[in-house]
């Protein structure tokens, strides 16, 4: 069965303790690695998978917000952009050249958005840190 996560609306259903902020957004207190996208990375979930090497893997929105929406996740687990540590350099680089790739992959010719959201009020959905990829429209500016 696929997973229904409404855009800025997903939590991780795994965790026990939350904060809630004054979006009500629920930001864990403890991060778990066991996020939906962990399962998704051990194939426990299924997924549109477009790209996968051995520090990443990519996969098609479900819930799209453009005619291209791709998740760009680590394999190793960083709970979101904030709790990055200088260690992470190089995965957090390569998520960026594997956007790259994938928009190419993608024909993305006109131009594409790579997105990464923080913390409740950065509309952080899953507590796995992610890269969005939108393309296929025309994008406005300033975003949200």
């Amino acid at each position: 069965s696929r997973y229904k996560l409404p855009f800025c609306q997903q939590i991780n259903t795994t965790q026990t303790s939350f904060t809630m902020s004054e979006e009500g957004h629920k930001r864990p207190d403890k991060p778990n690695e066991d996020t939906i996208f962990a399962k998704i990375i051990r194939k426990e979930i299924p997924a549109d998978i477009v790209f996968e090497d051995e520090r990443a893997l990519a996969f098609r929105d479900i819930s799209p917000q453009a005619p291209v929406h791709i998740v760009i996740i680590p394999k190793t687990f960083i709970s979101g952009i904030s709790g990055a540590k200088p260690e992470h350099e190089a995965v957090l680089g390569h998520l960026l050249l594997v956007g790259q790739k994938v928009a190419y992959n993608e024909k993305l010719d006109d131009g594409f958005r790579l997105v990464i959201n923080d913390g409740p009020k950065g509309c952080q959905s899953v507590y796995h840190l992610h890269v969005h990829l939108l393309g296929g429209r025309q994008l406005k500016w300033p975003p949200g």
